[in-house]
């Protein structure tokens, strides 16, 4: 495949978590000669392996995998950073001659990649912060609702940090700005949507919780506090690891800690596909209609 074929043209594999993006990229790319960027909020924090469901090297078959393992887990990431170094990546791809394929379920991250968003250049303030931080989400909820009402419609009301951060916009700038959301001028991008029944994908998350739960994703969690990984941070970085720390200090039984993963990762499910939903860019296709899923590719990058 000539360069001049897939220069500036990207793919991005998006859909809700389970239902079997990360397969579907390696396949393209062994096809389409594509690299792999990664557009998880999580699986960019070293150490945070078996709870985010983070590709192994022979999961990845030797196609090379970007934006993984590139930030420390004690310290937030934010999107704007993420923008920035995946870019960076993407143009290193494309300078290879090789196609980029983003995959992920974090819609805040694909869309920081392949739109022209620009985000608020508001500061960190560390005194507001350590006030909210002392907050349940219900009260953060609250308090975004009566300063931002606008916004509180849109942001995921089970996500402190996010909460956080939308208080901390609005309080500087007195609401947060609308999210720009246009597309870039000097790519093209395919959307491939991964999608299942209810029903199936809910089987999926079981089934995938309990391989995660055999390979150690409970001595991962106590490994990750043990080198200084505080229980208030695992709370901030959500599903498995708010749970397992949970677990781990007493809070709730065995048996509560699968039931709640259970239900609160079906919930994120859903609300990715809220989010996904949004985009009518995004063609849809169930995981196996991997023979379809090529063609369109094909299609794609030969035009």
């Amino acid at each position: 495949m000539r360069r001049a074929d897939i220069l500036q043209k990207l793919v991005a594999i998006v859909g809700p978590t389970a239902v079997g993006k990360s397969a579907l990229a390696v396949k393209l790319a062994r096809t389409f000669h594509g690299e792999v960027i990664s557009a998880d909020s999580r699986q960019i924090y070293r150490g945070l392996d078996i709870g985010t469901g983070k590709i192994t090297e022979k999961e990845m078959r030797g196609i090379p995998h970007h934006m993984l393992d590139i930030a420390n887990s004690k310290k937030r990431f934010s999107a704007s950073e993420y923008q920035a170094l995946a870019r960076k990546k993407i143009g290193e791809v494309f300078g290879r001659g090789k196609l980029p394929i983003i995959v992920g379920g974090t819609g805040l991250y694909i869309q920081a990649v392949v739109n022209d968003a620009v985000f608020p250049k508001v500061l960190p303030n560390r005194n507001l912060r350590t006030q909210l931080e002392k907050k349940t989400k219900e009260q953060l909820f609250f308090i975004l609702k009566k300063i931002d009402a606008r916004r509180a419609k849109t942001i995921d009301a089970q996500n402190p940090r996010r909460l956080v951060r939308a208080i901390e916009i609005a309080t500087a700038l007195g609401k947060v700005p609308p999210y720009q959301n246009v597309p870039r001028k000097d790519i093209d991008a395919l959307f491939v949507g991964l999608t299942l029944p209810h029903d199936e994908l809910k089987k999926r998350i079981a089934a995938r919780l309990a391989v995660r739960m055999n390979e150690g994703m409970v001595k991962e969690a106590e490994k990750l506090h043990g080198n200084g990984l505080s229980w208030k941070r695992m709370e901030e970085l959500g599903l498995e690891y708010r749970y397992t720390s949970r677990y781990l200090r007493g809070l709730i039984s065995k048996k509560e800690m699968l039931e709640k993963l259970q239900s609160e990762i079906w919930h994120y499910a859903k609300r990715q596909m809220t989010w996904f939903k949004r985009n009518r860019r995004i063609l849809w296709f169930k995981p196996n209609e991997k023979q379809k899923i090529g063609k369109t590719v094909r299609k794609f990058i030969s035009t």
